[in-house]
Order: C-alpha cells, then structure tokens, then sequence
C-alpha cells in the first residue's frame, strides 16, 4: 500500500502532531505514504471565497506534481485540503472549460488519473480493523470519547464521496477496533466555526461550547478529531469558553491517530502529545493508558 502524501500548511505548522502522529500510524501499519514534492497551499477557504478559477488550480497543480512523480493515490488528513482537492477534481470534471483553464495556469495537461483518499478511508477499507485490531498493545478499553468529524470530510457528499453524510462511522469504527468506547452523540458533523477563529470569535466560542457541551453529557471523557481547524478552536479555546460560561469541561481533544499510535504503544513524546492546550496526560494516566 503506497500512498502520496499532501500534508498541506497545517500538518507542518500548527497541526504538526497531526503529521507526526499519522506518519506513526501508517508506519506500525504498513502503510507506505510519500510527500508530494514541491507541494504548494491548496487555498483553503481564502482562495475558494476570493477566485474559483484559483481555487481549482492550485488544488489541481498537488495533484498533478503528484501524477508526474508516478502515484496514483494521495491522501490529504487535513480536512480543509481533502475537501478542496475534492472539490477541485469535481470541477474540472463537472464545470465546462475549468480544465483547459487550469491546465493553461499549471502549464501541465493533468490526466486525471488521482485518486483522492482521506486517511479514514484508507485505514479502515485498505488496512481494515482486523489489522488495526491485532496491532493495538495498550488497553484503551478504559477510554470514552466521541467521534467529531466536522462539517467538511463528508460535506457535500456527491463531491467527499466518504462515509454517511450526516452520521458517519469510520473514526468509530477505527477506534472501536483499538478498544476504545465511542459514544453516541448529535454533534458528529456539526461546525466548531474552522477559520471564523480569528475573525468571529464570538461565533467560534459559542458553537464549540455546543459541541462541547454536547460531549459532556453524553459522558466524553474525551473528543477525537481528524482536522485541525476542529483541533485548534476545541482545543485553544476552551478555557475561554469555560470562563465565558462558567463551567469546566477539561476535554482532551485528540487526533484520533494520535490514539491510534498510543493503543500501538508509541510514547506521548513521540505523537505530540505535550503540543495540547488541555493536558491529556492526567485523564491517560487515570485510565492505565500510559
């Protein structure tokens, strides 16, 4: 199994315990993954808001450097960018004259030959639970978290083509084979506010107390992501949160390689774990984890 690897801004900057902690779990699974050379921002939502033209370009010039280094697959853990290579194919497919332009942008014919795969997808089709499963060496069956997925990894589902639009399951599924209990709850895919953080704060702070909020009463001890925008605003504000409101959640909020490398008996240094606002060691500690 061999993938190429967009790690985009966040992985190698703010959500680097994200890259780190992936790059281990694909390592104890056999996982081959190789970075794209050369890879540039995929736009995210500045591009996407300000030129659509843009917006598909540069998603569409990873994509092909990734073609020209001769792979097939590439798998974006970045929500933003899975969403935005995604979207990016969907249009030069879908919108007439979008692949000539970009082609003439890039100064490359792109085959369109990328097959574009979240990490969930790959390790719970590709690699599978039963695999997952016989590689685990900590007991995490002490754990109780909740799956957030966020609003974009399967958002809108004819273009994410990934999991059950609404309710998805495969964080689930995947934790669940490490032995981890993962919780039932109505927040799965709702929005923490992503890049709002720093121009609507108050919008961000009262949708990720939702959030929160709803994770507590269904008994999280524990949130387990896989975006960084839904790690940084559940993870960097909520001691703001709990001032503005007046309750305390003390909530982990875990990328759910981050784990995946724990229930594989890698070490809390090794997956970043120091880099959280709110500490987990406590709540790993209390549970025997580590």
């Amino acid at each position: 199994m061999k993938y190429g690897y967009y790690p985009g801004c966040s992985l190698h900057s703010t959500g680097a315990e994200y890259d780190v902690s992936f790059r281990e779990a694909c390592e104890r699974l056999g996982v081959e993954i190789e970075e794209i050379k050369d890879w540039v921002c995929c736009g995210t939502s500045p591009a996407h808001s300000s030129s659509p033209l843009l917006a598909t370009a540069l998603p569409i010039k990873n994509l092909s450097l990734a073609e020209e280094q001769g792979l097939t697959e590439v798998t974006a853990p970045c929500a933003a960018c899975f969403s935005r290579l995604k979207a990016a194919v969907h249009d030069i497919r879908e919108v007439e004259g979008a692949k000539e332009k970009v082609d003439k942008i890039i100064g490359y014919a792109y085959k369109d030959e990328i097959k574009v795969r979240n990490p969930l997808d790959i390790f719970l089709n590709d690699v599978g639970t039963d695999k997952i499963s016989r590689k685990a060496s900590r007991d995490m069956s002490a754990l109780k978290v909740v799956c957030y997925y966020g609003c974009l990894i399967t958002r809108p589902p004819e273009i994410a083509e990934f999991d059950i639009c609404e309710y998805p399951m495969s964080m689930d599924k995947i934790l669940s084979a490490l032995g981890i209990k993962t919780l039932d709850w109505s927040y799965k895919t709702d929005c923490c506010g992503m890049s709002f953080a720093l121009t609507r704060t108050d919008i961000v702070v009262k949708l990720t107390h939702d959030i929160l909020e709803e994770a507590k009463a269904v008994g999280a001890e524990a949130v387990s992501v896989a975006c960084p925008l839904c790690h940084a605003n559940l993870d960097t504000r909520q001691a703001e949160i709990e001032k503005k409101y007046k309750t305390k959640y003390g909530l982990p909020i875990f990328y759910f390689t981050q784990l995946m490398g724990l229930a594989f008996g890698a070490s809390p240094e090794k997956l970043a774990l120091n880099k959280h606002l709110v500490d987990p060691m406590g709540l790993l500690e209390q549970k025997q984890i580590i």
